[in-house]
């Protein structure tokens, strides 16, 4: 049986090497994206399917999710790695604007609780179906607060306060889906040079991609309700 994959935000950067990296594992990996041209391009490249899919629509959600059934009848593995940054040109938080924060947090936080909302009847028909979400480090508050930190310096408070709710998203979906065969957690790929980051990190899109697909593909006896990076947990 196919096991199926949908990664939102997939046809560049990281999850394009989500779903590149699914693919070669023999997983049919869905290369969602709201930008049609790229998207289809990018699925071009890598052998495997594309789907619309605009995180901050719930039409547009909804839509994916029929297209999901009627092609494949259920979904394995959903990665929600879709997501923005944006932060005033001084980055203090005082100085914000309440619509940047808002923009920020429709995509990194309501857009992926919309997408799970509507995949979930979806994976909950797999054998073992996988959440993974794509966070950062810069969500903990445990490292946020360490003044030698790298992270220290930085004060982001949209995109930063984002990924800490998107944190405590996967352990309220990893306690309601506790009993069932389906994982949840959240990934810290580091920083990788991307678009996101005009292609400051020191680390390849490759690299940072290799978390998710792990805890994409972990067994029965794998974790739930975490926060990783390569090297192990993370503190939330």
């Amino acid at each position: 049986m196919t096991t199926t994959a949908l990664i939102t935000g997939a046809n560049k950067g990281i999850g394009f090497e989500i779903a590149r990296l699914l693919g070669a594992r023999g997983i049919t990996a869905i290369v969602g994206a709201r930008d049609e041209e790229r998207g289809k391009a990018a699925a071009a490249r890598i052998g495997q399917p594309y789907i619309r899919l605009d995180v901050t629509d719930a039409a547009d959600v909804r839509a994916a999710a029929r297209w999901i059934e009627q092609e494949y009848g259920k979904l394995d593995i959903l990665i929600n790695n879709a997501g923005i940054v944006d932060r005033p040109e001084d980055g203090r938080p005082s100085t914000a604007p309440l619509e940047l924060v808002r923009r920020v947090f429709e995509t990194n936080v309501f857009g992926v609780i919309t997408v799970t909302n509507a995949m979930l009847p979806l994976l909950r028909r797999s054998p073992a179906g996988r959440i993974v979400n794509q966070s950062s480090e810069l969500g903990s508050i445990a490292r946020g607060l360490v003044q030698d930190s790298p992270l220290w310096p930085i004060n982001d408070v949209a995109y930063s306060s984002s990924k800490a709710a998107l944190n405590m998203i996967t352990v309220s979906y990893a306690k309601e889906l506790w009993d069932t065969p389906i994982k949840v957690n959240a990934v810290d790929p580091g920083w990788c040079a991307t678009d996101i980051n005009a292609g400051a990190g020191y680390r390849t899109a490759e690299e940072g991609a290799a978390i998710a697909v792990r805890l994409a593909t972990i067994d029965a006896d794998g974790p739930t309700g975490g926060f990783f990076q390569d090297e192990g947990p993370l503190p939330w």
